[in-house]
């Protein structure tokens, strides 16, 4: 979410009561969904002060700027932003995870007023103290029960935990985050109430690892209303199906305990729809990224997980260019992409990001050249793919979630859709749409991405 994003989401707030103008503060938030939260967290605690949210950095007594780290055309988006903010602006306060590794973000920007690094929200609010004094109107330590949110009303972003212990050999977010750190089942759980209660109709779960929630506490039981609930990704999964919204599946490394959470899908308890990062199929590839290998054994899972739930929608993301990705393993990747049917795919070229250490396994690294044209045939060929499973949905009648609404017309998801990232529906109706409604749509015709059709 870039600055004008972010601000076009903050002008939506309703303004606190105040007798004299309170400080002012400008926000730019970078990054994936897991660094949107981290975003509303500190929103929540600045609104709770009674600071106000500025729409340009000139109004705004200081900058706040949440980083991303993760790759380095990230990384340079940043650097962007924090140069944009402070030629307009003389405090800026940096964090996210660009923030673990100031002297990068020093060496441009010497004279930045703070930097921290991620879900370091104390620390933020010390510097923002530190650059303009926080008002004293009682009036004003008020918030929403669910917090300040910078998605639309209709859905939210539920972080179960943070950090990941695996080691993948492109990554460095666990030295950005840390390990594995989960939150009680029972605090998600009541934020999820909360969430439902001011009128979220789809609950997306995410974290660095999903399906590894609960490991660091050895899936201890927390209170939860009456009873008490295993700190499990399963049990997690069971109680956030009861609370009668959508619950969508993101960032979820197929350890074999995910099996188990496809019957709740086939039983309507939480979208059939999974996020899993497979990053490759070439057994030589995975072995040199750390990432679970054993392709054929993972076919063989899809097609069960597709012979419990039918409707099942799988999302994955992969790498191309990987180093010592040979042109055969990129053919096999897209003969696995055929067997597999991966419904929604996309893909990132392999990016040799500082301290990864990927960089330093003595592959041969692949010419950027190579890696554009094996990215273009990736795209395309996922592109088929796509098109015959949408074709397929052709004639059907199926629950829309409007996200865009108009007298006539709108634009929703389906279930094996989340928003941003996925495709449409196009929606023609007699009455009138509303944002957030859930209403059927007799799908008329689809293209790559998207489908059309009609409410009924």
């Amino acid at each position: 979410m870039n600055f004008q994003q972010t601000n076009a989401a903050l002008s939506s707030m309703p303004d606190m009561p105040t007798a004299t103008p309170a400080p002012k503060i400008s926000f730019v938030s970078l990054g994936c969904p897991k660094a949107l939260v981290d975003s509303e967290r500190i929103i929540g605690r600045l609104r709770a002060e009674g600071y106000e949210l500025a729409k340009t950095h000139q109004d705004a007594a200081a900058v706040i700027v949440n980083t991303c780290g993760f790759l380095d055309s990230a990384k340079a988006e940043s650097l962007a932003a924090i140069g944009t903010a402070a030629a307009e602006n003389g405090k800026v306060i940096v964090t996210g995870c660009m923030g673990a590794e100031p002297n990068a973000i020093l060496e441009k920007f010497p004279n930045l007023h703070w930097i921290s690094g991620p879900q370091d929200f104390q620390s933020v609010m010390r510097a923002v103290h530190e650059a303009v004094a926080p008002p004293h109107d009682p009036f004003l330590d008020l918030l929403p029960p669910h917090g300040i949110k910078l998605t639309p009303r209709h859905y939210a972003y539920l972080k179960i935990s943070e950090g990941c212990n695996n080691r993948c050999s492109f990554c460095i977010i666990p030295k950005l985050r840390g390990n594995l750190v989960s939150r009680p089942a029972g605090d998600i759980l009541r934020e999820a109430e909360k969430l439902v209660a001011a009128g979220v109709k789809e609950i997306l779960v995410i974290s660095q690892d999903t399906s590894a929630y609960g490991l660091d506490l050895k899936y201890a039981e927390s209170a939860f209303h009456e009873g008490k609930v295993k700190a499990k990704f399963l049990d997690l999964a069971r109680e956030l199906g009861q609370l009668g919204v959508w619950v969508r599946l993101h960032y979820v490394y197929p350890y074999p305990h995910v099996d188990e959470v496809i019957d709740l899908m086939a039983e309507g308890k939480i979208l059939p729809y999974l996020d899993i990062p497979f990053q490759h199929a070439s057994p030589k590839i995975l072995r040199a990224m750390k990432r679970p290998g054993g392709t054929e054994k993972t076919l063989e899972r899809i097609a069960k997980w597709r012979e419990v739930c039918p409707d099942l929608t799988l999302r994955s993301t992969f790498i191309v260019g990987f180093p010592g990705e040979s042109e055969e393993d990129f053919d096999l990747l897209l003969d696995w992409l055929e067997e597999a049917k991966i419904d929604r795919a996309g893909a990132f070229k392999y990016e040799p990001v500082a301290s990864a250490a990927a960089n330093d396994l003595g592959l041969p690294f692949v010419a950027p050249e190579v890696q554009e044209s094996r990215y273009r045939r990736f795209m395309e060929h996922c592109q088929k793919i796509s098109a015959r499973k949408l074709k397929d949905k052709v004639g059907k009648r199926l629950p829309v979630l409007v996200d865009q609404a108009g007298p006539r017309a709108g634009v929703g998801r389906t279930a094996g859709d989340a928003p941003e990232i996925d495709g449409k529906v196009h929606i023609t109706s007699r009455r009138p749409l509303r944002q957030g409604d859930i209403v059927t749509v007799k799908i008329e015709r689809a293209d790559a991405y998207d489908l059309h059709g009609t409410a009924v």
